[in-house]
């Protein structure tokens, strides 16, 4: 088996960009074949004649792209081929043999084999299916690098969003601040209450002035007014000397008064009375002080239902709620999270100093696909329990699925093959008639599209991808031409 000779080679890449190649085979002259074309092709290669070997060597450096023989003495390819999927889910996975057959590549298919080629080597093939895939790996790095931008450019005050319903609530924060004294905030848990708290504050005129939060929640009943209005010595039985409250420890700047709806109501009656004459009277004290302080609250609760029930005071609502605020779930603004995900991931990366960059395919559709009942708090929690247990550069479904239950871990479905009925020719030509997996992909991601009239979100949804993966896929193979618009309903 000889290199053809006279074949145009691309120039390499920069050494540090160059990405790693492992092969597998017991022949030595198809490993020093591979190895010398995949050099030229832009890769760093590493060899190994058994299995063993090789995920030995896998565990010390993940590589880009594995190229592994179907029969070895010691391991089936197909094996193997399971055990780099579960151990480095990051790498691609090419499968070679002498032996083709059908049920080979069908199975290597659902394994999520990226390609089945047949030796002897066509060598012009094989050139170009690892300069394709050297050039996805190059245009994924851009996507990582472009996504964590993106997210810097979409960051309001330590928010991240560059949804539309995000967009309105920066901007109707940035429209209120500098004038809005008083403003309520209500959201899910995990939404951002603070966040948003904290950008009023930095988005108006006192910036530079103290931002004093309290949890309502946290605080016993008893020393509720104590805490947001101070007590004189010998008020109470543990006052030893005078104390100022939160309000006056806020003096010219912002106090947060985060799940207000946790007030008593008798401390209710008397912040009322704070926010509308700007004056608090310590507990003990017969003499008021003026304050000027900003008063943000937020609550997860349906305050009007409180209402409703005589939890809350109706005139402090009606008092709090001049400007509110709602911040949406995170299941409402799913395209917010691969940005969120890679600020995460950023941020992780740099305290545990691990050369963490983004997310595998599959890791993708199951945060695309999590309910999320803690929003973007519950979001950064997994990421930050990923980024801990990752080895490599890119978090897998493995990290992730520990910390969803087993009916979100469903939620990563394997690509589907086609059809047997639509199994399409063979692009090489090969007697065996058995088709290279990107047209099999190719030809399942049309025939899909056709099925949904077009609908990108649908054909994602029954392909278990997310959207931003099934654009990347018309991207590789070339069909955003190809594939069917969108069928658009006429008005009536």
């Amino acid at each position: 088996m000889r290199e053809p000779s006279g074949t145009a080679m691309p120039a390499s890449a920069p050494a540090a960009a160059r990405p790693l190649l492992l092969v597998v085979d017991d022949e030595l002259p198809v490993l020093k074949v591979v190895e010398r074309l995949a050099a030229k092709t832009g890769f760093d290669v590493v060899t190994c004649a058994s299995g063993a070997d090789a995920m030995r060597t896998l565990m010390r450096k993940p590589a880009d792209l594995a190229m592994v023989d179907l029969r070895m003495p010691d391991v089936n390819g197909l094996d193997l081929l399971r055990q780099i999927r579960s151990a480095v889910p990051g790498c691609e996975v090419i499968l070679m043999t002498a032996y083709a057959a059908v049920d080979s590549a069908v199975e290597a298919i659902k394994l999520g084999a990226r390609e089945y080629l047949t030796k002897p080597f066509d060598f012009e093939r094989l050139r170009q299916v690892l300069e394709s895939i050297r050039t996805e790996i190059e245009r994924r790095a851009q996507i990582i690098a472009l996504e964590s931008q993106v997210a810097r450019q979409v960051e309001f005050c330590g928010m991240i969003g560059r949804s539309p319903i995000m967009q309105e609530v920066f901007s109707l924060i940035q429209r209120l601040a500098p004038h809005a004294k008083v403003a309520l905030i209500s959201g899910e848990t995990g939404t951002g209450k603070e966040l948003a708290a904290r950008a009023f504050h930095h988005a108006g005129a006192r910036r530079q002035k103290p931002f004093v939060t309290v949890n309502c929640s946290a605080v016993v009943d008893t020393l509720f007014e104590s805490e947001l209005f101070g007590h004189v010595r010998g008020a109470f039985t543990g006052a030893v000397e005078s104390k100022p409250g939160l309000f006056e420890a806020a003096q010219g700047g912002t106090l947060f008064l985060d799940e207000v709806g946790e007030l008593p109501l008798t401390v209710q009656a008397k912040l009322l009375r704070a926010l509308e004459g700007g004056e608090v009277q310590r507990v003990g004290s017969l003499q008021s002080k003026r304050v000027d302080v900003s008063v943000v609250a937020a609550t997860n609760r349906d305050l009007r239902a409180e209402v409703a029930a005589g939890r809350f005071r109706g005139d402090l609502f009606y008092r709090l709620n001049v400007v509110e605020v709602v911040l949406p779930p995170l299941r409402d603004r799913r395209e917010d999270i691969p940005y969120l995900t890679a600020a995460f991931i950023r941020d992780c990366a740099a305290r545990t100093h691990k050369p963490l960059q983004s997310l595998t395919p599959a890791a993708e559709r199951l945060l695309y696909s999590a309910r999320w009942d803690g929003n973007v708090r519950e979001l950064k929690n997994v990421i930050e329990r990923a980024c801990i247990l990752a080895d490599g550069t890119l978090l897998s479904e493995r990290e992730l699925s520990g910390a969803f239950g087993p009916e979100r871990g469903e939620a990563a479905h394997a690509f589907r093959p086609a059809s047997p009925g639509s199994r399409p020719r063979s692009a090489t030509g090969a007697a065996n008639g058995l088709a290279p997996l990107d047209e099999i992909e190719r030809q399942h991601i049309l025939e899909v599209l056709r099925q949904v009239n077009g609908n990108r979100m649908a054909a994602a949804k029954l392909l278990g991808i997310s959207r931003r993966a099934l654009y990347r896929r018309l991207e590789r193979h070339h069909l955003t031409e190809e594939a069917p618009p969108a069928m658009t309903r006429r008005p009536l």
